[in-house]
């Protein structure tokens, strides 16, 4: 029997190919699509914005860190210090050239992607505990760099002023403005990192990950897969430093020292190795943990009003919170909120489909 070319072309190109294989997928990144493009800006209060354009950005920068750490197993806590390179490079493209933000953001995300090979290159000798400490120390080199090279960091301060973007000539002064320019970046983002794990990238990462030997064995080159995640990972790192940047309006060094590592570090973990749906997951509960850690102090504070200034405690209460998470989730449920998740859906369609 002679099989028509629709018939040819789904057999040779599988569900498992597309983005979107369901239906009930595709509804969905539509139905999202419509409330984050088309409702949230517009009905949003610009508090609120600004809480969803710091989750954008921290969306960013969980997913490159993702790749290098759940997809390809090697453990960074230098991601802050891309963040930075990232941040200053475009600043100073941007003060002493002019550079508009097209050009200012990639060349953000090269420089620190340069920067991330190198870093990556005691990798391809180390690895577990040792790799963490190569990372930890670039950290603190790069935040050393910065501080006492003028050149990089603009003087004693080692602070940049950096004017908010012009897109077609409008300046984007509110955060509506800020929510829609960051928007098409997260969706290529984590576009980008899901097509990245169908490749023969991803899918190499995905063997160092298991198994760095067999991988060998089977003639993937270690080597060059270990550099190309520490490329495409500080890559990420350097755009969400440039976006930080330009979000703030300004470059310093402390917003990228190594609690910012920690941070992203927590976001992955928490939310789940190796997906992207966790890193965005993560990315969201990182970023509203210290948020709803001070509305819950301010309401203690205010039915109990001799508790004194508890604000002041949430920095502490944050960290603490952190490491207990962290913990519970590498006990209880390694794959972090993203299994949650899948769990919570697998029941959810198994009640509709025993009703």
């Amino acid at each position: 029997m002679l099989l028509n070319t629709s018939d040819t072309k789904k057999i040779l190109l599988p569900v498992d190919m597309s983005l979107c294989p369901t239906t009930t997928s595709r509804v969905t990144v539509a139905a999202l699509a419509v409330v984050f493009i088309g409702i949230v800006p517009l009905i949003g209060h610009e508090y609120y914005l600004s809480i969803f354009n710091l989750i954008f950005i921290a969306i960013i920068g969980a997913i490159g860190l993702n790749i290098l750490v759940g997809n390809t197993g090697q453990v960074s806590i230098g991601h802050g210090a891309f963040m930075s390179v990232g941040a200053y490079m475009g600043a100073n493209l941007i003060v002493r050239l002019d550079a508009p933000f097209w050009l200012a953001i990639p060349a953000a995300g090269l420089m620190a992607a340069l920067i991330g090979v190198v870093v990556g290159l005691p990798s391809l000798r180390i690895r577990g505990i040792y790799l963490v400490v190569s990372t930890l120390a670039a950290q603190l080199i790069i935040e050393w760099l910065i501080n006492h090279v003028p050149a990089i960091s603009g003087g004693v301060a080692t602070s940049i002023n950096v004017p908010r973007p012009s897109v077609f000539g409008m300046t984007l002064k509110t955060q509506q403005n800020f929510y829609y320019f960051l928007v098409p970046f997260v969706i290529i983002a984590i576009i980008a990192a899901l097509n990245i794990k169908r490749t023969r990238i991803g899918r190499a990462f995905i063997a160092i990950r298991d198994q760095d030997i067999a991988a060998e064995i089977m003639g993937i080159n270690i080597s060059r897969y270990k550099l190309i995640a520490f490329l495409i990972s500080s890559f990420y790192a350097g755009v969400a430093g440039i976006l930080y940047t330009y979000y703030l309006g300004v470059a310093n060094y402390e917003q990228f020292q190594i609690n910012v590592s920690i941070d992203y570090l927590a976001m992955i973990i928490i939310g789940g190795l190796g997906s992207v749906r966790g890193s965005i997951l993560g990315a969201v509960f990182v970023t509203l943990l210290p948020i709803a850690s001070r509305w819950a102090l301010e309401a203690v504070a205010n039915v109990f009003s001799g508790a004194g200034d508890l604000a002041s405690y949430i920095p502490h209460l944050r960290m603490i919170v952190f490491g207990f998470l962290i913990i519970v989730f590498i006990v209880q449920e390694p794959d972090g909120l993203n299994k949650i998740w899948l769990k919570a859906r697998s029941r959810f369609r198994g009640s509709d489909q025993a009703a």
